[in-house]
């Protein structure tokens, strides 16, 4: 059963998931944490769990939600490489088959004021995700002590947008802050 829960959850997150893997983390965070699926007595993930998945999905190769997908399939099959590939399966499948069937016909139409219109309207839905995903974050798991990660943000953006410090640099030295500070 944990299978075809795992299909029809990853189902929903890829179909329903615009914007990309940060977008589609909140909707990944609800299936996986908080729904008790047909068939099972708890949820796949603890919150510290799923916490540790984004982690490890933004430190490895290739997309955040398809990476958390292929993570939370291994963990909720009890450690099963075939769950891994349901769940990654399921996530790309929507992705694979409206792009196929659509892209013929927003070729020939792009330039249609129609389908502009629908474009940007879904930019503000995009971004309202990923806002959700970054509100979604911001636990006591990730930070014990907000005004420390505020001021750990706050000093990055400024050598970011003042500064000639290339971000990459900014990146290590607050991750190197953080360490010293937590």
């Amino acid at each position: 059963m944990v299978y075809l829960n795992l299909f029809w959850a990853y189902l929903k997150i890829g179909l329903f998931g615009f914007g990309g893997g940060y977008a589609m983390l909140s909707l990944i965070q609800h299936e996986a944490v908080e729904v008790i699926h047909y068939g099972e007595s708890q949820p796949w993930l603890t919150p510290t769990e799923f916490t540790d998945i984004v982690a490890i999905s933004q430190m490895t190769p290739g997309p955040i939600g398809i990476n958390s997908a292929t993570y939370v399939g291994y963990v909720a099959t009890g450690n099963s490489v075939w769950g891994s590939l349901v769940a990654t399966f399921a996530v790309c499948l929507p992705s694979f088959v409206l792009v196929l069937m659509i892209s013929h016909f927003i070729l020939k139409h792009k330039e249609n004021p129609i389908i502009k219109s629908l474009f940007a309207g879904l930019r503000p839905v995009v971004v309202g995700l990923i806002a959700s995903a970054a509100l979604l974050l911001m636990n006591k798991e990730n930070f014990p002590d907000y005004t420390l990660s505020v001021a750990i943000a706050v000093v990055s953006f400024v050598l970011v947008h003042y500064t000639r410090l290339h971000p990459i640099l900014v990146i290590v030295l607050a991750g190197v802050a953080g360490y010293a500070l937590y």
